[in-house]
């Protein structure tokens, strides 16, 4: 799984243009991810890096799209942008690509089901930004909502090794919870691999799939959406997901003072 250089080409036709081939499903099957290289086209990308800083710039107020902060591991003191969730509800154009482009084509094919967002996130790692533990989304309490769901990384900035692209365990397919609800798993059984990235790349991965990647300790920042999925015959449970979260951990600018809130999914 190495990473993919391709020239600036605003010409270049994306994989999203067809539909995935019958070794790709059959990859999907067999170890619950795929990354496809080239996903989006050049143009399609650059517009994907464009709303990406719109929705970056936005300016935080209540109610709108869930801003998360972090204290930076190379300047003691700031803080910076970890995560910006429930954006598709105040962006169309990002709001379209995630329910109504390729990646919902891809999926259903994928899947053998028709695909509903569950979830919209992007995480920012900034230089300085921490990384995750290993972990399955599953974990996260979700079986309360699906009981699997699939989510479509898409690549904004190239994710090298050096800053924190995603890691990806190669250990035999998952079908279970390895451990329990919200707590990080054990590395050394689940083989993790890195996986870096170019803009426009795509990572489909289900909810069982242990994944982690490490800190951002160089200068470059590594811009990720991730758009998450469930079969619709298992409901859309996004509204119900992001009012749950915003009660229970709502995002900095609705903080009470003086509250502690802990961190969960």
């Amino acid at each position: 799984m190495n990473a993919v250089t391709r020239p600036a080409d605003t010409a270049r036709p994306g994989v999203s243009a067809r539909l995935p081939e019958p070794d790709e499903i059959l990859a999907m099957r067999r170890d619950g991810y795929l990354v496809v290289r080239g996903f989006f086209s050049a143009a399609e990308t650059e517009a994907l890096i464009r709303w990406t800083g719109e929705i970056a710039s936005a300016p935080e107020v209540p109610g709108s799209q869930m801003v998360y902060h972090e204290d930076s591991l190379l300047e003691p003191g700031r803080r910076v942008v970890q995560r910006i969730e429930d954006f598709c509800s105040h962006h169309p154009a990002m709001d379209a690509v995630a329910r109504h482009g390729a990646l919902s084509r891809w999926l259903q094919v994928l899947t053998g089901e028709e695909a509903v967002l569950f979830k919209d996130k992007i995480n920012f790692k900034y230089p300085g930004g921490d990384g995750f533990k290993a972990h399955q989304d599953q974990q996260a309490g979700w079986t309360s909502f699906a009981p699997i769901f699939v989510t479509a990384l898409v690549t904004i900035d190239p994710a090298t090794i050096e800053n924190g692209c995603l890691e990806i365990a190669t250990a035999p397919r998952a079908h279970d919870l390895l451990g329990a609800e919200w707590t990080p798993l054990a590395e050394d059984q689940l083989g993790l691999v890195p996986v870096p990235t170019e803009p426009g790349d795509v990572i489909f991965f289900d909810s069982f799939v242990p994944h982690a990647s490490k800190p951002n300790l160089s200068d470059t920042q590594r811009r990720v959406l991730y758009l998450t999925y469930n079969g619709i015959g298992h409901g859309d449970h996004r509204r119900r997901y992001f009012d749950e979260k915003r009660a229970a951990f709502p995002p900095d600018i609705e903080r009470r003072p003086g509250e502690r809130y802990v961190f969960r999914v």
